[in-house]
């Protein structure tokens, strides 16, 4: 049997779940905010919830939902959002938030924008959630009297748990800790709760655009998260927008193998109180196979360093350092990060 996703995209991904193509347990459940309606059983298309959370509320431990893009208005320049915030329960394990992709783009990707409040845009409380193709608008900016964490892993290693998540393809745009927030520290668009935990964690593939930290672990009260890896991202920028990127450090415990691989960092963050690409602080780990927007080599001016107490990036000892490049100046300078004193 041959599906075009040209034809209809909402088609092929029906089908597939039909086929049990690529995920073949539990019962698969639609979103179209469009055209559905709650009262619906979210059994098709044809009968697909309004809402992602209605989705959530139905479904049981293992299910997927996928989810549709709203209807953009012509010469809209922001796509048409699920204007709600979602909560995935502890017993709600195994849940797939999958939507219907055209590209990995702000309007590519069915957007979450709730626009008011302060709760995040989706909470996860239950372990080996998977969340692919989704974008995520937390409306913020310096001035803004709203700001909005895009995904809050919020784990106490008892009643609730976000171990083994997986984020995957999904758009960030505009995330913040808290109201006016110019701290990286506070939260951004992935956070860790001031508890730690979610172990496991695996966010690849996602664009990260003018969030004031794309990835923030707001504490370790309960236990340090173990086993993060962070991949192919491309994070955000520009400078004047972004505080960190990724602001590791927690209250100073960081993370337990934690591995940063292949990413590409922008400009330098200038905007607040970090105004660094990481803030590793007490982590143990990897960063390797990096690019990063920013002078790496000795001419042409001040270097910027990857230490302890770095410059571009505070990068303790217990995290190795190998294969990550910045700009040269010279045709003789390889522009390679080490953790040499001069860089």
């Amino acid at each position: 049997m041959s599906v075009s996703t040209s034809e209809n995209p909402y088609l092929f991904a029906q089908t597939l779940a039909a086929l049990n193509y690529i995920y073949p347990f539990g019962t698969t459940r639609f979103v179209d905010g469009t055209n559905g309606a709650d009262t619906n059983n979210g059994s098709g298309w044809g009968n697909a919830f309004a809402t992602i959370q209605a989705a959530v509320t139905a479904s049981s431990a293992g299910d997927t939902i996928m989810i549709a893009a709203k209807t953009i208005t012509a010469g809209a320049t922001d796509p048409t959002s699920y204007a709600e915030t979602i909560i995935i329960p502890a017993a709600k394990t195994s849940l797939s938030l999958i939507g219907v992709s055209r590209g990995r783009t702000q309007m590519g990707l069915p957007q979450i924008k709730k626009g008011e409040g302060t709760t995040a845009l989706l909470t996860i409380r239950a372990g080996g959630c998977l969340i692919k193709n989704l974008g995520f608008n937390g409306i913020w900016s310096a001035d803004s009297t709203q700001s909005l964490i895009g995904v809050l892993l919020d784990d106490d290693g008892s009643t609730k748990s976000a171990c083994g998540t997986t984020i995957e393809n999904c758009h960030f745009k505009n995330c913040a800790g808290s109201t006016g927030s110019t701290n990286g520290a506070a939260g951004g668009a992935i956070t860790w709760s001031a508890n730690g935990g979610a172990w496991q964690v695996l966010i690849k593939d996602c664009r990260f655009y003018k969030n004031v930290a794309d990835v923030c672990l707001l504490g370790t009260s309960v236990s340090v998260p173990q086993d993060v890896v962070i991949e192919g991202n491309i994070f955000s920028g520009p400078a004047a927008m972004v505080d960190c990127n990724l602001f590791l450090m927690g209250g100073g415990s960081g993370m337990n193998g934690v591995i940063i691989r292949n990413n590409v960092f922008g400009q330098l963050p200038s905007l607040g109180t970090q105004a660094r690409y990481i803030v590793a602080t007490g982590c143990v780990g990897m960063l390797v196979g990096n690019v990063f927007g920013c002078q790496t080599s000795d001419a042409g001016g001040a270097t910027l360093t990857f230490l302890a107490a770095g410059t571009a990036a505070k990068i303790p000892l217990t995290m190795h350092v190998a294969n990550n490049w910045g700009q040269s100046i010279t045709a003789k300078e390889s522009g390679e990060v080490n953790i040499a004193a001069n860089t």
